[in-house]
């Protein structure tokens, strides 16, 4: 059974257009997929604290003295990362603030990124453990950043999320985006039938992937 982990990190509740499309993956998805089991994240809602003292617990070796704080924390951070390498599909609602994704999205980050469960060090570099997976993004900005080198150059949304999964190992990184939702009506609705139509064609694409191994 495919497992897949959705994950929402807009502040924006209902008027937010990234929630709106990853409903829109997973159920697309689901469509294709008939039995895919979804667990939900919220990150908006429950929120892992940032990295401080406290949090950094599970960077600690085995066998340190922990405080109940640490504890508790480093509680978190094992749900995250076991939730993150259960999955095999990771949809996320990435949007842009600031050139960059919400705060919420980076405090997950930083707990699923554990040495020795999602990338270890070698002599020859990092290596990622949490290959085999499938992340799709759906990436929502106000602005057009793809269309120009300058608006590329900007952007630390994309970039950082398919930079963050590669080092986890993670190399199968699918992009649906809506971009210029704030340059007016039509550029909000032509941005929102081009990311219909990259869930289209990655569920195709998965669906042909799924034909091949059945054959």
């Amino acid at each position: 059974m495919t497992k897949l982990l959705h994950i929402d990190s807009s502040i924006l509740g209902g008027n937010s257009v990234s929630r709106q499309l990853t409903a829109q993956i997973v159920a697309s998805w689901r469509a294709g997929h008939p039995g895919t089991e979804v667990s939900y994240l919220d990150l908006a809602v429950d929120t892992p604290t940032h990295l401080s003292a406290e949090s950094l617990g599970f960077r600690l070796p085995a066998g340190a003295d922990l405080s109940d704080v640490q504890k508790r924390e480093n509680a978190v951070s094992e749900a995250l990362v076991a939730q993150l390498l259960a999955s095999d599909v990771i949809v996320i609602g990435a949007p842009m603030y600031n050139f960059a994704v919400p705060t919420q999205l980076k405090a997950w980050i930083d707990r699923v990124a554990q040495v020795n469960r999602t990338f270890k060090y070698t002599d020859k570099g990092p290596v990622g453990l949490a290959g085999g997976k499938t992340v799709i993004v759906a990436s929502t900005r106000g602005g057009a950043y793809s269309t120009s080198d300058a608006g590329n150059a900007m952007e630390h949304q994309e970039s950082y999320l398919k930079t963050v999964f590669s080092f986890l190992g993670i190399t199968d990184v699918r992009i649906v985006r809506a971009e210029g939702l704030a340059m007016g009506d039509a550029a909000k609705a032509a941005a929102l039938a081009a990311a219909e139509l990259d869930i289209k064609a990655h569920n195709a694409a998965a669906n042909e992937a799924k034909a091949a191994l059945a054959a």
